[in-house]
């Protein structure tokens, strides 16, 4: 995979010995992510799965060749786990935890795009490259299978759905990006495009947006204008979503007529992208 991970990806998990840490690494060990260290301040020397655990990323750096983070601790110390993995030039870091408050996301986000590092999430199930190997996430490694399709999503559960239906009709994935559902984010579905299209191993996108925001119009917008070229089928969660409620994410919540499933739906259909009015329509459109 060329864009964020491949089968070189060294991960360090931050907040590992956590209850999630802790299982979620062995998932990830299973499914053949390099993980070669773990970080949780004043736990140095023990082990995790076999993981060795260091106090910093510093620390971990002088033993072990790191290149990319997952966070996975709580939200009130969430913003100094991510500006460490900042000044230690991790990407992607992927960060799981939710409930951060927006302006510590705003100053990580901010200083990771000034040094030219990805961040995808917070709040998000991150990413999974099948054909490498690659899962730096929490997305069940079972319904994916190596394939040319990648997947974008501001979704979570629905991304699962909408990936085993694609390898269940003998449709595999380049890779697939759970980008997350707040307000800001490190990657949204624009950025998250942009990339695809300079990706060799993906010819076709699938995008999984909801209501709120307008990243989905402003991809509608490059595809009409051609500065995306790539087929792109669209499924766009929450049509009956009621004005002015946050519905599971914090960054799904309809004001007037922005953000609104049908606003969504309208601009991809004008610009000649294909929507599934239901999950499983998905792969026979993008066929």
């Amino acid at each position: 995979m060329t864009i964020l991970v491949n089968k070189d990806t060294k991960v360090v998990v931050q907040g590992i010995t956590g209850r999630e840490g802790s299982f979620h690494t062995k998932l990830m060990l299973d499914y053949g992510t390099k993980i070669v260290a773990g970080v949780t301040p004043g736990k140095h020397g023990a082990e995790v799965h076999g993981v060795p655990v260091y106090d910093t990323i510093k620390e971990a750096k002088k033993e072990h060749d790191i290149t990319s983070s997952i966070i996975f601790v709580p939200a009130r110390f969430a913003l100094e786990a991510v500006m460490e993995a900042i000044d230690n030039e991790l990407s992607p870091i992927v960060v799981i935890t939710e409930g951060i408050p927006t302006w510590d996301t705003a100053r990580f986000v901010k200083k990771a795009k000034e040094k030219g590092l990805h961040i995808i999430g917070p709040n998000c199930p991150g990413l999974i490259a099948p054909a490498d190997k690659v899962k730096i996430g929490i997305l069940p490694g079972h319904v994916f299978a190596p394939g040319d399709i990648a997947v974008i999503s501001r979704s979570g559960t629905l991304t699962y759905e909408i990936a085993k239906s694609l390898t269940d009709a003998g449709l595999g994935q380049s890779i697939t990006i759970g980008v997350g559902g707040d307000p800001i984010r490190g990657t949204n579905l624009v950025e998250a495009v942009k990339m695809l299209e300079e990706d060799k191993d993906t010819k076709k996108i699938v995008i999984i947006g909801e209501i709120g925001g307008a990243e989905e119009e402003t991809v509608a917008e490059l595809y009409k204008k051609g500065e995306i070229t790539k087929p792109i089928v669209a499924y766009v969660a929450g049509r009956t979503a009621p004005e002015g409620k946050a519905m599971g994410h914090a960054g799904a919540i309809i004001l007037g007529e922005a953000g609104k499933a049908e606003t969504k739906i309208k601009a991809f259909e004008k610009a000649g992208i294909p929507v599934a009015k239901i999950p499983s329509e998905v792969p026979e459109l993008i066929k």
